[in-house]
């Protein structure tokens, strides 16, 4: 059980994403990111070493609003091969030094996730300790979401998400395409496009609207 503290960080968490997120392709906002909390969950790490939190924020340096979805993962030390995709460090009131990673490289958010979509898992209360949150939707055939990473992992950025490759290694079967969306757009989930599984959760728009959309999708790798 993840346990939320009530404390500080600093650098805090949206000082951190301003100065990351220009630089990732799916960026859309105007200069500077003037970024605002706008919801989430969290899912637990079993070992009980490894923060997960799925963190929804909005952008109103460009023309128009953006709201993108930022999952996270804060650790006691750093995650090897993963230079990638950290984001920052930050010293927390309780535990000290914390390394703060983009969480499509982490495999235990990696892990977690697919967890939730195959329903051994629950999505947790983005502000409360051990509190399920009911509002994530997850909508899954269970047959077909793989267990975990097995060697696979290879995370690619584009204009709308980051796409992560999931599934056995590649001589055992085939690979699968975990797509986590950036930007975040309200509506239903699509139908009929094949799709393993996906998670869907709500997000406050900058005017105070409640919006739900697709934050989640697995899907058989193409090619």
């Amino acid at each position: 059980m993840a346990v939320i503290h009530r404390t500080t960080m600093s650098p805090g968490k949206l000082e951190l994403l301003a100065a990351w997120m220009p630089s990732k392709p799916w960026y859309r906002g105007g200069g500077a990111p003037l970024l605002a909390k706008a919801g989430g969950f969290r899912l637990d790490d079993p070992e009980g070493e490894v923060g997960i939190e799925f963190m929804v924020v909005s952008d109103t340096s460009g023309d128009s609003p953006v709201t993108y979805q930022v999952p996270l993962t804060y650790r006691g030390a750093p995650l090897g091969h993963a230079g990638d995709g950290l984001i920052g460090t930050s010293e927390h009131g309780v535990l000290g030094r914390r390394w703060v990673y983009d969480g499509a490289h982490d495999p235990v958010l990696v892990e977690q996730l697919l967890a939730l979509l195959a329903g051994r898992t629950a999505a947790q209360d983005q502000n409360a300790s051990d509190v399920p949150d009911p509002t994530v939707e997850v909508l899954t055939g269970g047959p077909g979401v793989p267990g975990g990473l097995a060697g696979r992992g290879v995370v690619t950025d584009t204009a709308d998400a980051s796409l992560v490759t999931v599934g056995p290694p590649a001589q055992e079967g085939p690979a699968q395409t975990l797509a986590l969306c950036r930007v975040l757009r309200p509506g239903p989930a699509p139908a009929g496009d094949g799709a393993a599984g996906r998670v869907l959760a709500g997000w406050s728009a900058p005017d105070g609207a409640r919006q739900h959309g697709q934050f989640a999708r697995l899907a058989a790798s193409e090619g």
